[in-house]
């Protein structure tokens, strides 16, 4: 049987990493062979096929602002790449590497899966920044290009607003591998009392400060509540607006701010909470949020892309509207005084993850998509 072989193109941050590592390091040798042609942001380590063996890598200078002679420069490698290896398909990751992979197809002819890892149009603050960059995503959806959007919100985002054909829209969910128990590192006991917790740095995407504002809330039926913030890294654009206003609203112990740890440690800490939490405006299908129903953990979430294609309300969870702190507030304060309910969304967790988000469950898919557009 002939492998299918991929090449990925990406810069390897963030849950783009997440992806390929989990992915690749899944997918069967048997039926694939990828390569990855990475940028010059994020993680240089190594990604291993199933077998434990080094995938080839590549670096072109692939970045995430916009630069017409590194860009030009990146396209120029790529289809050297390209055609050096002889891919049978594209998988294309995130806005910039949709960009590159897609412009290097019109020379080297084979399909490119794109996967925006939640488009770059939902992060924009202006109407004229998303005006652009729906643009340009317009014009390169004619590229040799299929949207493999990681959840249907986002497929859905491919519809509406950029006009892929239903045909041409396809959805393979992100999915991690089950959490064993080697896994998890137990955190430092820091309080004695029941704490929620989210990860994510302080972003305009996060928006941890609405989080913040629900704890204010909770703190006047529950003066104890804690919110257990990780993932708050140097790069974090919104930490000092975070920090002013745990200051200003006499929050401090109320809230903890834990740095970039180690995975293991950041299960923990999940698996120790009562419940997690998540504010944000936009995700793609947000591993914490994923890791968190596979550590068996109710979810109260805002109604945001990815959010609301993890967490079904009344079930595993609660979907709250963006902004709606008080709604938030009394739906962490209902879990947290019901204990029954709250048991019985944790086992719903927990089997909504083994269906549709375990990895295992669900790699033939993918494998199945690879061949199909190859």
């Amino acid at each position: 049987m002939k492998k299918t072989k991929i090449a990925h193109i990406a810069n390897s941050v963030g849950g783009v990493n997440m992806w390929l590592r989990i992915n690749i390091g899944t997918l069967d040798p048997k039926k694939t062979e990828s390569f990855l042609i990475r940028g010059l942001e994020g993680s240089v380590d190594p990604i291993l096929n199933r077998n434990g063996k080094q995938i080839k890598s590549y670096t072109v200078p692939i970045q995430r602002e916009i630069s017409i002679i590194k860009d030009f420069k990146a396209i120029r490698e790529t289809i050297k790449i390209l055609k050096k290896e002889r891919p049978d398909v594209i998988h294309a990751h995130s806005a910039k590497g949709g960009i590159i992979a897609r412009a290097a197809s019109l020379f080297y002819k084979v399909n490119v899966l794109y996967t925006p890892h939640a488009f770059s149009f939902l992060s924009a603050e202006t109407s004229l920044k998303r005006t652009v960059f729906i643009a340009i995503e317009r014009v390169f959806k004619h590229f040799n290009s299929i949207l493999l959007a990681c959840s249907v919100s986002e497929r859905n985002q491919g519809l509406l607003n950029l006009g892929y054909k239903k045909s041409r829209a396809i959805v393979m969910n992100n999915c991690v591998r089950p959490i064993t128990i080697s896994e998890v590192k137990e955190p430092k006991q820091f309080t004695n009392k029941p704490y929620i917790c989210t990860v994510g740095r302080p972003s305009y995407q996060k928006n941890i400060e609405m989080l913040l504002a629900v704890v204010k809330v909770l703190k006047v039926k529950q003066p104890d509540i804690h919110l257990v913030v990780l993932g708050v890294g140097e790069y974090s654009p919104n930490k000092e607006a975070v920090e002013t206003i745990i200051k200003n609203d006499d929050l401090s112990n109320n809230i903890t701010l834990i740095p970039w740890i180690e995975r293991e440690s950041i299960f923990g800490f999940i698996k120790n909470a009562a419940l997690y939490v998540s504010a944000s405006r936009y995700e793609g299908l947000p591993y914490s949020v994923i890791e968190a129903m596979a550590l068996k953990k109710a979810c109260v979430v805002t109604d945001a892309d990815g959010n609301r294609d993890l967490v079904k309300d009344g079930y595993n969870g609660y979907v709250v509207p963006q902004d709606g702190v008080e709604v938030m507030a009394n739906r962490i304060f209902a879990l947290l005084s019901d204990d029954e309910k709250r048991v019985k969304m944790e086992q719903h967790a927990l089997l909504r993850f083994n269906t549709d988000f375990n990895i295992e469950n669900n790699i033939e898919k993918l494998e199945a998509i690879y061949k199909k557009y190859s």
